[in-house]
């Protein structure tokens, strides 16, 4: 797992993406030239590796995220799995479509605290069909130990028809 150097955080504007394939997108996002996502800064996670049908997040698990027992707050990993495998399904996308998620499950198997250190999540097409994308991911520790896994089942928006709202 590298450093991470500060990042930029907007969303992208339509004429910056216009044209582009889902992995060109990502890859734009990872060089710098387009922006990480707003969630990215709130969540302390941020888009580091994307190929055909995968992608990685490295994020840092801090106070700011706790829930009243002190632990890291489970919806920060299912947040993790839900932008791996969203961004792993978009990574196989053509120009000018988009996804939406429409189910997003996970497992917490071991305690994420903000002791726990920097986390990797991985995420893998599973299948690639014309409407629908499944996906899984691993969230892991820097000892390759499992915190979480989860998948996703996500909607293709095809035709230039992104969703809006």
């Amino acid at each position: 797992m590298d450093h991470i150097v500060p990042h930029r955080y907007g969303v992208a504007e339509p004429a910056d993406v216009i044209g582009m394939t889902g992995l060109e997108m990502l890859r734009a996002v990872i060089s710098g030239k387009l922006p990480q996502p707003p969630i990215c800064q709130t969540m302390s996670f941020w888009l580091t590796q994307a190929d055909e049908g995968f992608a990685a997040f490295e994020g840092e698990p801090g106070g700011h995220l706790l829930n009243p027992m002190g632990g890291v707050h489970g919806g920060w990993a299912l947040t993790l799995i839900d932008s791996a495998a969203g961004c792993a399904a978009h990574s196989v996308l053509p120009p000018n479509t988009g996804y939406a998620t429409v189910e997003t499950k996970g497992n917490l198997t071991r305690p994420i605290t903000k002791e726990t250190g920097r986390v990797r999540a991985e995420g893998r097409v599973v299948t690639n069909g014309r409407q629908i994308i499944l996906a899984e991911v691993r969230i892991t520790n820097r000892e390759d130990k499992i915190l979480a896994h989860g998948t996703s089942t996500l909607l293709v928006f095809g035709g230039g028809k992104l969703p809006t709202g």
